[in-house]
C-alpha cells in the first residue's frame, strides 16, 4: 500500500502558470478522482505524479519518499492512457507480458502474473487473440491488465473511457469499480471530465479550477454541501439552478426574496443580522424542486419548454436576462400539459443553498 502527499505543487510553462499551490494527501488504498473543466490541469497533475511532467515547485511524496527527481520507471506507478496503445501484432497475452519480459522475469512468473490479471479482468478466453479481434472495452481491459501484471503501488488512469461509446463506458466503469474492490490495498488516481464516473467510482473527488483545488470531498459531500458556486454547478446533472436574490430575514433560517418577482424562499443555512439586505445567489438543484399549491416560500415562473423523458419530466423556465441559463425543474414521473403554465415550485429549506461572493454561507469564515 502507498499513499501520496502533494505539498505546494506548482506547474508552469515559462511565464504561464498552469497549477499553483496544490496541497493534497491521498491515503493508501483510496480511489481519488480528479475532475474539472477542460484546461484546468487535471491531466497535467496526473502526469507530474507519473513523472512524465517536471514539477516546477513543491514536493511529491509516494510512500513517504520524495520522488520529484525519481524516473517514472522507479516510482512504483503504472498508467492507463486514454488511448489503448496496444501492440497490434501481439496477442493479448504478449501485450500484457511485454513489460515483464523486459524485466527478465522467468517464463513461469510471467505466465502466473498474466493469467492472474486476465482472470481479474475476465480476459482469459481472449489471451490468444490479437487486439483487432477485441471490442473497445476489451482492449481497454488489456491496457489495464498491462498495469496489473507489474503490481504497482499506484494506478493512474487518464480518461480511460473517453474513447468508448456510451454503453461500453457504463460496462467498463463497472469493471473498474469491481477491479478496485478486488485490489483494496492499491491506490488509484483517476482523471475524468465525466462527473458520473467521478460520482460512482471515487472514494474522494478533487475538483480543480482556476489553477488550484476548489474542493475535496466524498461524492455526496460535494453534491450535498458544495463550498462554492463553481462546485455546486459542476457536480450534478442538470446543473444546480442559481437565482439572484436579497436576504430579507436572518437567523437559523434565512429568507431570500428572488429577483424578478419570482417569490421568496427559505434556506436552513444560517445567516447573521449583518447579512440583512445582502445580495446573494440562491442555489437549488433541479431534482429538489417540487410542485406546490402554496405561493408562499416558493419559486414562481412560467414553463417555457417541457421535455418528457418517461422516468422524469424536465421543465425549463425562461431566464430574466438574455444569455442567462434557464431554470430547470426535474420532476419524477410523467407530467402532461405544463408548457405555458405558471407554476409554484418549492424546495425543502435544507436543500436551498445560499452563496455570498461565490462562497456558501455554510463555509463562510472557515
Amino acid at each position: 500500500m502507498a499513499g501520496l502527499k502533494l505539498t505546494s505543487i506548482d506547474k508552469s510553462y515559462g511565464d504561464v502558470d498552469v497549477l499553483k499551490d496544490i496541497n493534497l494527501d491521498i491515503e493508501a488504498g483510496e480511489l481519488i478522482v480528479f475532475v474539472g473543466p477542460s484546461g484546468c490541469g487535471k491531466s497535467t497533475l496526473l502526469r507530474m505524479i507519473a513523472g512524465l511532467e517536471k514539477i516546477t515547485g513543491g514536493t511529491l511524496e509516494i510512500d513517504g519518499l520524495v520522488v520529484n527527481d525519481v524516473p517514472p520507471a522507479q516510482r512504483g506507478i503504472a498508467m492507463v492512457f486514454q488511448s489503448y496503445a496496444l501492440y497490434p501484432h501481439m496477442t493479448v497475452f504478449d501485450n500484457m507480458a511485454f513489460a515483464l519480459k523486459l524485466a527478465k522475469l522467468s517464463k513461469d512468473e510471467i505466465d502466473t502474473a498474466v493469467r492472474k490479471a486476465a482472470d481479474i479482468l475476465q480476459l482469459t478466453p481472449y489471451l490468444d487473440r490479437l487486439p483487432k479481434a477485441l471490442s473497445g472495452g476489451q482492449r481497454q481491459r488489456v491496457a489495464i491488465g498491462r498495469c496489473i501484471v507489474r503490481d504497482p503501488k499506484v494506478f493512474l488512469f487518464d480518461e480511460p473511457l473517453s474513447n468508448l461509446d456510451a454503453a461500453l463506458r457504463v460496462a467498463t466503469r463497472l469493471e473498474i469499480a469491481q477491479l478496485k474492490e478486488s485490489m483494496p490495498d492499491r491506490t488509484m488516481i483517476y482523471v475524468t471530465h465525466d462527473q458520473v464516473e467521478a460520482m460512482t467510482l471515487a472514494s474522494r473527488i478533487v475538483v480543480l479550477a482556476d489553477k488550484g483545488i476548489s474542493q475535496v470531498g466524498t461524492p455526496l459531500e460535494l453534491y450535498e454541501t458544495p463550498q462554492n458556486e463553481f462546485v455546486a454547478q459542476f457536480i450534478g446533472s442538470p446543473a444546480m439552478n442559481l437565482f439572484a436574490g436579497e436576504i430579507v430575514a436572518t437567523g437559523e433560517r434565512t429568507s431570500i426574496a428572488l429577483e424578478g418577482g419570482h417569490g421568496v424562499v427559505q434556506s436552513a443555512y444560517p445567516s447573521q443580522e449583518g447579512d440583512l439586505g445582502a445580495k446573494v445567489n440562491v442555489g437549488i438543484r433541479p431534482e429538489d424542486l417540487a410542485l406546490t399549491d402554496d405561493p408562499e416560500n416558493s419559486y414562481t415562473a412560467t414553463v417555457d419548454v417541457q421535455e418528457n423523458l418517461g422516468e422524469v419530466t424536465l421543465l425549463f423556465f425562461k431566464p430574466d436576462s438574455p444569455g442567462a441559463e434557464p431554470v430547470i425543474a426535474k420532476l419524477p414521473g410523467i407530467h402532461r400539459g405544463l408548457k405555458g403554465e405558471t407554476l409554484n415550485l418549492s424546495a425543502a429549506p435544507e436543500k436551498v443553498h445560499v452563496f455570498r461572493d461565490g462562497i456558501s454561507l455554510l463555509y463562510r469564515g472557515t
